[in-house]
């Protein structure tokens, strides 16, 4: 007869087969979470170039000239996995993705992305000047890891309420490869934190805070938005990154630099953006000064709100006059 002791191992060591057969039907084959999971054998570098186009041509309406002109503030720039997200459309913007889009402060983000590092989710920082224009380039070098391929960016446009432009979780690993170039074009979005509608409205504080939403050619849906052309499908980009993969050396030690600049840029043949006049309402009627029965007239007046720019619609006659009728005619002592 078997002892309890065998009966006992017997049938722990079933379980045990039981359990393990379950964990691999469930668990199934390993494959990459959400595809964001890179098997690249070593790091990537990259060069990342910020090309602004931000020019009076392709966005005639507003277009700042002074105190401040049209300028990006620094670019700010996280590597990531994918239990990280810098900013996301749709929701809600952190203390800190509300203090760079309306001030240009980075303090509160770089302190939440360094917070992040010491839970291994996010891998480097990257920043690079800013561009005193709305045409410029900026552009740093960045080091890649296979455990944090993701990459998060943002630029301020200055001036706007809340407004800038970036990238969300974009990944720079394919499988076990790195990709060799990428580019996006930018489109302004609004982080939902301040309720101004032009490029210079004053403070005005969104209560309660909504989420970030990309800015559109008729969203927000109001003539007094600095970004609304109803006659365009799309806004033209107002923006775009390239990020090359570089060629890397094993024994390269020297720093990197976030002021590089390369020889390759082109320069970039720019939208232009027809603009069409805006007038007033029409005033009242004048009162005639003549008789009515013998050609006398009234007059209403018009005014332009907003001049044509790239062969947009002409603004129409600003004067209107009309025969006089009995009623509206003042008669002379």
């Amino acid at each position: 007869m078997m002892s309890s002791e065998h009966l006992t191992c017997s049938w722990l060591q079933q379980l045990l087969v039981v359990l393990l057969k379950l964990c691999i039907t469930f668990a199934g084959p390993l494959r990459p979470l959400n595809g964001t999971e890179c098997t690249a054998k070593g790091p990537a570098s990259y060069i990342l170039v910020f090309t602004g186009h931000w020019s009076p041509q392709s966005f005639p309406k507003q277009y700042p000239l002074f105190r401040p002109p049209a300028q990006w503030s620094k670019l700010i720039a996280v590597s990531h996995n994918r239990h990280f997200r810098l900013w996301e459309e749709g929701a809600l913007a952190s203390a800190g993705v509300q203090n760079f889009s309306e001030l240009g402060v980075t303090v509160e983000l770089m302190k939440a992305a360094k917070e992040a590092r010491k839970r291994r989710v996010v891998g480097a920082m990257y920043r690079t000047a800013g561009i005193p224009n709305g045409i410029g380039h900026s552009s740093t070098e960045l080091l890649i890891q296979p455990r944090n391929s993701v990459l998060s960016l943002m630029v301020k446009m200055i001036p706007s309420p809340d407004w800038f432009v970036g990238v969300d979780s974009l990944n720079l690993c394919e499988g076990s490869h790195w990709k060799q170039e990428v580019s996006v074009d930018l489109h302004p979005y609004d982080a939902g934190t301040d309720s101004g509608f032009t490029f210079s409205s004053p403070n005005f504080p969104t209560s309660p805070p909504e989420n970030i939403t990309k800015i559109t050619s008729q969203m927000p849906n109001h003539p007094a938005n600095s970004f609304y052309y109803p006659r365009l499908k799309e806004l033209p980009p107002i923006a775009s990154i390239r990020i090359t993969q570089q060629s890397r050396s094993p024994d390269r030690q020297t720093p990197m630099s976030n002021h590089i600049l390369p020889n390759s840029i082109s320069p970039q043949r720019f939208s232009v953006t027809p603009l069409d006049c805006e007038v007033s309402l029409w005033s009242s009627w004048g009162l005639c000064l003549g008789p009515c029965s013998r050609g006398g007239v009234r007059h209403r007046t018009r005014y332009i709100l907003l001049r044509p720019a790239n062969a947009g619609v002409p603004c129409p006659e600003l004067e209107e006059q009309a025969e006089c009728v009995p009623h509206s005619c003042m008669k002379l002592q």
